[in-house]
């Protein structure tokens, strides 16, 4: 009990984090801050009810570690390098530059045509001036790089450490709580057909966000664009969404791949038990 208290505590303080960390490091305008500890509380008081409860409504594996702790690590690194870097811009600090240079060689790295940094890149409209449209691209750059590597570590977890048996028993009613295994067709190719789905949209996504910030910035005009909190929540949520989405796939093949092979040991092992019995 003060173990599972305890433990939603720390993580609700760290979504809580999360969601002001932007805001600690860019100045921000009168009464920004007042919104911003609204909604770290409203993110803090979810966290902390889905860890502490023994039914959650919402977090998926959240009994199989590392899988939240890559996305939340994913998502907090990427909007505090964004953060840091829009602050620093001009006379910047030696942390500030250090992170402008790398996402200006992540961005030219990634931006080829036809790719999604290109595609960010594109959304810039032309009278917002050179500077901005290089800002765009670096943390367009860095943010999408960050993805790539949570990604790939995500697979080598998996794979070194045969993720999620090495975390224990593995609950699919407490873990994939908006998956219900007891309906409709077979629940191995049920996973699978999910699993597909998440991961074809994880990888169309990074290309049909940009046209949704387009929107964003036919709506509102430069102003979306010239806010650095508003470019460092929206460039974060382009390459987090898809990452959350390939992870989810990724998990959910790996939770179907087990089920099957458990079942096929099942198989093997029941004329062995059954000839014993005979005998």
């Amino acid at each position: 009990m003060i173990g599972s208290l305890t433990g939603a505590a720390v993580r609700a303080i760290f979504a809580a984090l999360l969601v002001a960390t932007p805001s600690l490091i860019l100045p921000s305008a009168s009464g920004a801050h007042e919104i911003v500890a609204l909604i770290a509380l409203g993110a803090a008081a979810i966290t902390f009810c889905e860890y502490f409860s023994h039914s959650p409504c919402l977090i998926e594996f959240r009994d199989a570690p590392p899988f939240n702790r890559i996305r939340f690590l994913s998502l907090f690194v990427t909007l505090f390098v964004l953060a840091v870097m829009f602050a620093g811009e001009g006379e910047g600090s030696t942390l500030s530059l250090l992170i402008r240079a790398v996402g200006l060689a992540a961005g030219t790295a990634l931006d080829f045509p036809f790719s999604p940094v290109r595609l960010v890149v594109a959304v810039v409209p032309e009278e917002a001036g050179m500077p901005l449209a290089v800002s765009i691209r670096a943390a367009a750059g860095l943010a999408y790089a960050i993805s790539i590597v949570a990604i790939v570590f995500f697979v080598l977890i998996l794979r070194l450490q045969r993720w999620p048996s090495s975390a224990g028993a593995f609950n699919v009613w407490i873990n994939l709580p908006t998956f219900d295994p007891t309906t409709g067709n077979d629940i191995v190719a049920r996973l699978n057909r999910d699993a597909r789905i998440n991961v074809a949209l994880g990888f169309l996504l990074p290309f049909l966000i940009p046209s949704a910030a387009g929107g964003i910035t036919a709506l509102f005009g430069l102003r979306a664009l010239s806010e650095p909190h508003s470019v460092v929540w929206l460039v974060s949520t382009w390459s987090f969404l898809p990452l959350s989405l390939f992870m989810r796939g990724i998990a959910m093949g790996r939770v179907a791949s087990m089920i099957a092979e458990k079942r096929r040991r099942t198989e093997r092992d029941a004329p062995v038990s059954a000839g014993l019995a005979l005998s």
